[in-house]
């Protein structure tokens, strides 16, 4: 369904054109000018950018290569040498570190080896800052240890972690020697664990003996002696402590003896295309699936993401709301490759008050916010004004992703936050390490919409017939290689399931699976998964439409809703409500609901019911489950619909289950 073109979109934020020229965006499009002879405009257009990037793959990233000193003077005809999806290939014969560009900046000066590289903050402790200097040194000291445990390139190392110093150092170490790196958080249970690690047999476990969240403690030491019996490959076990330092397991090697003597770093050189890390699908249908990255790749587009379109760089602190189950801390961590300090923060996001990351941005001198669109949601409902109750001085960028960003909540930033700091709503995925539709401070910020496609991503939306549309939903495709696109799925040696993923119905397109609308403006609108989209009637709905007037009502703490297609070619669209303690979903309350889904959605897409549950069930990076729930609806096997080690409160599906039962098959 299209957007309403009569209400006139609410402009909150403008550039100006001293602003836009004091941008990295700004200065790097005056290098490409004067090198290349291309006019961009004075100040610089971002659309013009936009339209080169996509047009010349190789100039664009030939040209970020040399400007970030990653790979100075490649030519062009050595940057996309096979341009084909899936089986792009990328600079050939260059060699990349991602721990070496990570740890570079203090070596070269662009920031002082004493200042901080991270800044440490947990539930239950005041920052400690890890400067340039002993993060460098404990890198060395794992990576030597890695090497002394006979760990070589190629062999797995898995971190069973919180969001914590020792994860970044893990990473760093591991990505030095040329082992590849994953992660799990320590909320995930045993069985949720080894979906992910069994399939890639890692050789070093890296393991925490609980966490803290939302002021409570987590004992997880018989997870940890699980994961060690049932992962036969692992031949060490480094032990970090959190809850209970005098304790070791039997046989472990204590995280202060690995990283006891700090060194220079040895990084190996390797090929642009060396696996870096593995992450995982959100696995509610199956088996998640391990995406490989490649170490070339990421180091590239990290380094335009943060600092072209979040213009981040020494000097700056960047912080992103993230467990390390999730992509967002991989991109987080990778805010060191530019030089800036990265804040780390383990513990709940709205602990002890929602104001939570706020308070944060406040003790940490933040620069860079970044959250989820649940958290900015939240806060609005709370009615908090965090630039009147925090100081907020050094804060310039607020970031949100996980969700589409409803425009009231947009609004709420600029009254509540500050008129001058810059919202960016970012859409990409774990599939691709990086955003698709992104932010840009040469653009001005609308209420509820995404600015533009990224740089050197060819964004569209298509229609069901592969035909690109604006002022209507299509599919988001990328038409395009993105350097970031995965190398392999892990255990696919044929690439079956990795073109099954993407490259259907289309091959040689990315699909993505969001349903987006360009509007005339340019400006671009994530509606939900395509694959969850509300078809009645012939007329198009993605989910956020539907949450966004659900969620205005303050009984409402959460919902979700299912367009279930019947057998019989009926479709049946339940509204689940999870509501406030004390509320009662009354005749009244659903007449409310219904109302406001009349009014700021679409008449037709109104619930044929508004059903009370217990809770909504969520992946582990907060997406709603709505494709899994249609699935038990439709009558699939619960064991089949979704795997519940995926989910966040795997007690709030049976409820699901039960009803699906009850109600027979649709």
């Amino acid at each position: 369904m299209s957007a309403d073109t009569s209400v006139e979109p609410e402009v909150l934020w403008r550039p100006t054109p001293e602003s836009i020229r004091a941008t990295r965006l700004a200065q790097f499009a005056d290098r490409v000018a004067t090198r290349r002879g291309i006019d961009f405009g004075d100040p610089p257009d971002y659309d013009a950018i936009w339209r080169w990037s996509v047009e010349h793959l190789d100039q664009f990233w030939a040209e970020v290569a040399d400007w970030s000193g990653v790979l100075p003077g490649v030519p062009d005809d050595r940057v996309l040498t096979r341009r084909q999806m899936p089986g792009a290939e990328w600079f050939p014969g260059t060699t990349v570190n991602y721990a070496e560009q990570a740890l570079r900046h203090a070596d070269e000066g662009a920031v002082d080896p004493g200042s901080p590289a991270l800044i440490a903050v947990a539930e239950d402790t005041e920052p400690v800052e890890t400067t340039w200097a002993q993060l460098r040194g404990q890198v060395g000291a794992f990576a030597a240890t890695l090497r002394r445990l006979g760990v070589q390139r190629g062999d797995r190392v898995a971190g069973y972690l919180p969001n914590v110093p020792e994860a970044v150092v893990a990473f760093l170490g591991a990505a030095a020697v040329g082992a590849v790196w994953s992660s799990c958080a320590p909320d995930f249970g045993t069985r949720s664990v080894l979906d992910r690690f069994a399939q890639i047999e890692p050789t070093v476990l890296v393991a925490v003996d609980g966490y803290r969240f939302n002021g409570k403690e987590y004992d997880r030491r018989d997870v940890v002696a699980e994961l060690r019996t049932a992962l036969p490959g692992v031949r060490a076990t480094i032990a970090v402590p959190r809850l209970f330092p005098d304790e070791l397991p039997d046989g472990a090697m204590s995280w202060a003896d690995a990283v006891a003597d700090t060194q220079e770093p040895v990084f190996e050189p390797l090929p642009f295309d060396a696996p870096l890390w593995i992450v995982y699908s959100s696995g509610t249908t199956g088996l998640p699936k391990g995406i490989v990255h490649g170490h070339g790749g990421v180091v590239l587009e990290q380094r335009k993401q943060a600092g072209l379109h979040m213009d981040i760089g020494p000097g700056d602190r960047f912080f992103w709301y993230a467990s390390t189950a999730w992509i967002m801390w991989n991109i987080s961590t990778s805010a060191l490759l530019c030089g800036a300090t990265v804040v780390v923060y383990d513990g709940a996001p709205a602990y002890p008050a929602v104001d939570a990351q706020f308070a944060l941005a406040a003790r940490t001198g933040m620069t860079y916010l970044g959250t989820s669109a649940g958290y900015l949601t939240a806060c609005e409902k709370a009615g908090i004004r965090p630039g009147e109750t925090h100081d907020l001085a050094a804060l310039r960028s607020i970031g949100s992703t996980g969700s589409p960003l409803p425009a009231s909540a947009f609004s709420w930033v600029y009254d509540a936050v500050g008129p001058d700091v810059f919202l960016g709503s970012l859409s990409g995925g774990t599939d691709v390490a990086t955003g698709f539709i992104g932010s840009s401070l040469l653009l001005p910020v609308t209420a509820g919409e995404l600015q533009r496609p990224m740089l050197a991503v060819a964004a569209a939306a298509w229609d069901e017939e592969g035909r690109p549309v604006t002022e209507e939903l299509g599919e988001l495709v990328i038409t395009e290689p993105m350097p970031t696109m995965p190398l392999y799925f892990w255990n696919d040696p044929d690439g079956t399931r990795y073109r099954e993923a993407y490259f259907e119905p289309w091959p040689g397109v990315w699909r993505h699976g969001d349903w987006m609308e360009i509007t005339e403006r340019g400006t671009c609108i994530i509606t939900g998964r395509s694959d969850s989209t509300l078809n009645r009637g012939g007329v198009r709905m993605g989910t956020a439409d539907i949450y966004a007037a659900v969620e205005s009502i303050p009984e409402v703490l959460d919902c979700v809703v299912l367009g279930v297609e019947q057998r019989d070619g009926g479709y049946w669209m339940p509204l689940f409500v999870q509501l406030a303690d004390g509320e009662e979903l009354t005749d009244e309350l659903i007449g409310r609901i219904k109302a406001a889904i009349r009014s700021q959605a679409s008449p037709r897409h109104v619930p044929d019911e508004v059903l009370v549950v217990p809770a909504v069930p969520h992946t582990r990076t907060g997406k709603r489950l709505e494709v899994p729930l249609k699935r038990l609806f439709q009558g699939v096997d619960p064991a089949r619909a979704l795997n519940v080690g995926a989910v966040d409160d795997p007690a709030a599906v049976d409820h699901y289950v039960r009803l699906a039962r009850e109600r027979g098959a649709r």
